[in-house]
C-alpha cells in the first residue's frame, strides 16, 4: 500500500501535461493502426488465392472475398479517422466538464434534493454520455449495416428492427447503469484506500450474475431461442457431449437470420449446467457432421480448460485495472488538465484513467490475441483427435467461402488484430489434403451465396 501511495503522489505533479500526453498516445496508436491497415490493404490487392486454397476456392469467390476485405478496410480507415476527430474534439473543447456541469444543472432543476449528490449526478452523466456516443456513432453504424453489409448480401436487418434494437439497448442501459454504477461508486467511497480489492470482488460477482441472467432476461429481448428438434443432429451432439462429459442441459436454435446471414455456435451457463446455442443459419448451410465438428472445436475449448483460464485471466485483468486506478483517483493534476479544477468526480477520474491506460491495454490486447490463436490451434487439434479432421476442414472452408472472410493476412496486421489464425494456417495445422472443391449448400442449390461465420472465424 505504501508503494502505491508513494507512486500516486509522484504521478500527481502540478502542471503536468496529461491532456497532451493522452492525445499523443491516441494519435500514435491511430497512426500505428493506420500503418498496419495499409500493410493489410496491399495483401487484399492480390489476385490469386494462396496455394493451400487453390483447389477449394474458385477465382470468383476469391475476388469477392478480396473486394469485401478492401471495402471493410476502407470503411475501417474512415471510421478510425472519424473516431479520432471525436476524441480530440472532446478533449480540446472540454466536453467532459461541460457535460458534467450541464447534467448537474438538470438535477438541481428537476430532481429532489436527495438525488443531487455525486452518485445521482454520475448516473445522469453516464446515461447522457451513452446517448451522445450512440448519436455520434449512428452514421457509421447505418453505413456499415445498410450500405457495406447490404452490398455484399450480409445484412438482414430492416430499419425498423435497427431502431427497435437501439431503443431496447438504451432501455437496458437505463435499467442496469444506475444500480451498477451506484454500487461501483459506493464501494470506492466507503472502503478507503483498499477500494480496489472490494471493487474487484464486486466485478467478479457481477460478471457471474450477468452470465446467469443474460440468456434468461436479456437475450430473449433481441432473439428467439427454440429447442433443437429431434433428429440426427441432436442425437449426434448429445452423443458428443456425453463422450466428453460436458454438462449439457439443453440445445437451442437462435433466429440469427432475422438480422444477418452470419452464423455462430456457442455455449453458456454455469459449470454444472451448460446450454449450447446454434444459429439457424449454421444448421441451414452445413451438413450434420460439419455442425458436430464445429461443436467438437467449441467443446474442445471447454475440455482443455480454455474458458476457465480466460475467466481467471479476466479477473487478473480487472484487479490490475482497479489497482492502477487507485494511483489516479485523487490525481488533481489529471483532473485539472481536463477542466475539473474545483470538483473531482470519481467517474470522471475513471474515464480519464482509462485513456491513460490505453497504451498498456494495446499491449495486453496483443498478448491476448497471441494466447487466443494458440487456443484455437489447440481446439482444432482436439476436434482432429476426435476424428473430425475432414469435417472440421470442410466446415472451416465453407464458412470462409460463405462469409467471404479474409483468406490472407499481413503478419503484423494479423498479430495485432486477429484473435483467430487465418484459414490457410489452420488447414496446414490439420494436415489437410484437398481432394475436390468444397461446395456450399447455396452453391449446390444455385441460390445466392449467403454469409456464415463462427465468431467471424471459427
Amino acid at each position: 500500500m505504501d508503494i502505491l501511495q508513494r507512486l500516486a503522489r509522484f504521478l500527481d505533479r502540478p502542471l503536468f501535461p496529461w491532456k497532451k500526453l493522452i492525445i499523443g498516445f491516441s494519435l500514435a496508436q491511430y497512426l500505428f493502426e493506420g500503418f498496419l491497415g495499409w500493410r493489410q490493404y496491399r495483401v487484399l490487392q492480390r489476385t490469386k488465392p494462396p496455394k493451400v486454397l487453390e483447389l477449394e476456392v474458385s477465382q470468383e469467390v476469391y475476388d469477392k472475398s478480396q473486394a469485401y476485405g478492401r471495402a471493410k478496410a476502407k470503411f475501417g480507415m474512415v471510421s478510425a479517422l472519424y473516431g479520432q476527430i471525436q476524441n480530440i474534439a472532446f478533449y480540446q473543447f472540454d466536453v467532459l466538464p461541460k457535460l458534467w456541469s450541464w447534467t448537474g444543472s438538470l438535477l438541481l432543476k428537476f430532481a429532489p434534493a436527495r438525488f443531487t449528490g455525486e452518485i445521482s449526478h454520475s448516473i445522469v452523466f453516464v446515461l447522457a454520455f451513452i446517448v451522445i456516443q450512440q448519436f455520434l456513432s449512428l452514421p457509421t453504424n447505418i453505413y456499415h449495416h445498410f450500405v457495406l453489409e447490404e452490398k455484399f448480401g450480409f445484412n438482414k436487418q430492416t430499419p425498423k428492427l435497427f431502431i427497435t434494437d437501439m431503443i431496447k439497448s438504451n432501455l437496458l442501459a437505463v435499467a442496469f447503469v444506475p444500480p451498477i454504477l451506484s454500487a461501483f461508486l459506493a464501494i470506492i467511497k466507503k472502503t478507503g484506500d483498499r477500494f480496489f480489492f472490494y471493487l474487484w470482488v464486486f466485478a467478479a460477482g457481477l460478471q457471474v450474475f450477468m452470465i446467469t441472467i443474460y440468456p434468461v432476461a436479456i437475450l430473449p429481448l433481441f432473439n428467439k431461442l427454440s429447442p433443437l428438434k429431434e433428429g440426427k443432429l441432436k442425437t449426434s451432439i448429445e452423443a458428443l457431449a456425453g463422450k466428453l462429459k460436458f454438462p449439457l442441459h439443453e440445445l437451442h436454435v437462435i433466429d440469427g437470420s432475422k438480422r444477418s446471414a452470419h452464423s455462430n455456435a456457442y455455449f453458456f451457463g454455469m459449470p454444472w449446467k451448460k446450454h449450447i446455442v446454434l444459429f439457424d443459419t449454421l444448421i441451414e448451410k452445413s451438413e450434420t457432421e460439419e455442425v458436430v465438428a464445429v461443436l467438437a472445436h467449441e467443446l474442445g475449448h471447454w475440455k482443455l480448460g480454455h474458458t476457465s483460464r480466460l475467466f481467471v485471466i479476466s479477473q487478473v485483468h480487472f484487479f490490475y485495472i482497479f489497482s492502477l486506478f487507485s494511483l489516479f483517483i485523487n490525481n488533481r493534476s489529471l483532473y485539472a488538465d481536463f477542466g475539473f479544477t474545483k470538483t473531482h468526480p470519481i467517474i470522471i477520474g475513471f474515464l480519464l484513467f482509462s485513456d491513460v491506460l490505453g497504451p498498456m491495454d494495446t499491449v495486453i490486447k496483443l498478448l491476448m490475441n497471441i494466447l487466443s490463436r494458440k487456443y484455437e490451434f489447440q481446439a482444432d487439434a482436439f476436434a482432429n483427435n476426435l476424428g473430425y479432421n475432414a469435417e472440421l476442414a470442410r466446415s472451416l472452408i465453407k464458412l470462409q467461402i460463405q462469409n467471404l472472410s479474409t483468406m490472407e493476412a499481413d503478419w503484423m496486421f494479423a498479430s495485432y488484430h486477429f484473435s483467430h489464425p487465418i484459414l490457410s494456417e489452420r488447414l496446414k495445422a490439420l494436415n489437410w489434403v484437398p481432394t475436390q472443391k468444397v461446395e456450399t449448400k447455396e452453391a449446390e442449390k444455385g441460390d445466392e451465396a449467403a454469409v456464415v461465420t463462427g465468431r467471424d472465424e471459427l
